[in-house]
């Protein structure tokens, strides 16, 4: 259970198993390497890493969020690093590759095409890779080059990148 400290918008139940029933059509957990930004209590990447993902790297802007992902990973020994960073910055300066990249930036940010644009600008992604930004239904990035589909649940959408 994450501590009150923590202010956080954690990816809804119902949309979370949905997201990961369309990916379990497309990819075999095991091994993979996954990149969430905006981890906020870590829900997602502990949801990768609990389904085989070989490697997570969470990243997030407050520390409070990094120390509670991080704890949990070494608790639960699962493959999990998270990363004191400003999401923009870490995709500034490319660490490494990944076959999925989750993004939950706060809903209504601004600038949230500068996510896609980054990630393939500095080719982020491995060959047959997805970069998926969670967003409220206001916001459209369908047209960036790399968008695929958009899937709805509730209020929460996903927007789907590919090479």
């Amino acid at each position: 259970m994450a501590p009150k400290t923590i202010k956080a918008r954690p990816t809804t139940d119902f949309a979370k198993e949905s997201l990961f029933n369309i990916l379990g059509n497309d990819y075999d957990f095991e091994g993979l390497e996954v990149l969430d930004l905006f981890t906020g209590i870590g829900s997602i990447s502990l949801e990768f890493a609990s389904r085989g993902a070989k490697k997570v790297d969470a990243v997030d802007v407050a520390i409070q969020n990094i120390k509670f992902v991080n704890k949990t990973a070494e608790e639960l020994q699962l493959p999990i690093r998270a990363y004191k960073y400003n999401a923009f910055t870490y995709l500034s300066k490319p660490h490494a590759k990944y076959d999925i990249i989750f993004a939950d930036p706060p809903y209504g940010m601004e600038g949230l095409d500068k996510i896609a644009q980054l990630v393939f600008e500095h080719q982020m992604l491995n060959e047959n890779g997805t970069l998926i930004i969670e967003h409220d239904k206001r916001t459209d990035v369908s047209n960036h080059a790399n968008y695929v589909k958009t899937k709805s649940y509730g209020k929460v959408n996903f927007s789907f990148f590919e090479m």
